[in-house]
């Protein structure tokens, strides 16, 4: 049995009887840096700056049902380091939640960018019920039955109280899809919540709640909408903190 020959042939002419070769192209296929595609929308999800720490007896200041505590010290730092990343990025438009710790997290950029960031209500941190206020930080702590059982059953109407993943997917893809709608072809900041970072991702990714929890203070993720589908291109990159500033 004849084998295939796997030296590449030379294109070759036919000039009456005789037969001459000639150069050969070889066609050469290189890898490609993704190029966001015509009519796509590019987020990128920052989650907030590390804010006050909760004291038992003194519940953060609230807005609405939720609680609002401002940075930290250390949350400035995590943000002007954060802003300095950022700003050589091409970013048409600034989000943020009605929740104070974004607006201060995004307000060196801002400066920096010379834009006012947009206020989207439905990118608010999950909803706590009667463990909001920064009551849920104590009993993580302490392993509250309560804290386990959350975790396990990967739900957040464990607490009494509490907006369910249904509710908080809901409202942030809806948020998120508006976005989109307003910026084709444009690249996107909106600072958000660790929740919303989890509850977004996992959906996107058709993975079980919870799989996304834990995203660092200033990080940034990145998701890209095209054709009416999201996708995931980045999670947790804190390439622009110094350890000292995202851990704890």
């Amino acid at each position: 049995m004849t084998q295939p020959d796997p030296t590449p042939r030379t294109a070759v002419r036919s000039t009456g009887d005789n037969v001459a070769a000639s150069d050969t192209e070889v066609r050469q296929f290189e890898q490609q840096r993704w190029i966001r595609p015509p009519g796509a929308t590019e987020v990128l999800l920052v989650r907030h700056g590390a804010s006050q720490a909760f004291i038992p007896g003194e519940p953060f200041p609230m807005l609405g049902d939720q609680g609002d505590p401002a940075l930290a010290p250390k949350g400035h730092e995590q943000a002007a380091a954060m802003a300095k990343r950022l700003v050589h990025e091409p970013i048409d438009a600034l989000y943020v939640s009605s929740l104070q710790r974004t607006q201060q997290t995004f307000a060196p950029l801002a400066e920096r960018l010379g834009m006012t960031p947009t206020v989207e209500h439905d990118l608010r941190e999950v909803a706590l019920g009667e463990w909001d206020g920064g009551r849920i930080r104590q009993y993580a702590a302490d392993n509250h039955p309560l804290y386990e059982r959350l975790h396990i059953e990967r739900r957040w109407d464990v607490i009494p109280g509490a907006e369910s993943n249904e509710q908080l997917v809901g409202r942030c893809m809806a948020a998120l899809g508006r976005i989109a709608e307003a910026h084709p072809d444009q690249l996107v900041a909106a600072c958000v919540h660790g929740g919303v970072i989890g509850a977004v991702l996992a959906h996107i990714t058709e993975s079980t709640p919870f799989s996304f929890g834990g995203a660092d203070n200033c990080s940034v993720t990145q998701v890209v909408r095209c054709d009416g589908d999201w996708v995931l291109r980045r999670f947790n990159d804190c390439s622009h903190l110094d350890s000292h500033l995202h851990h704890g």
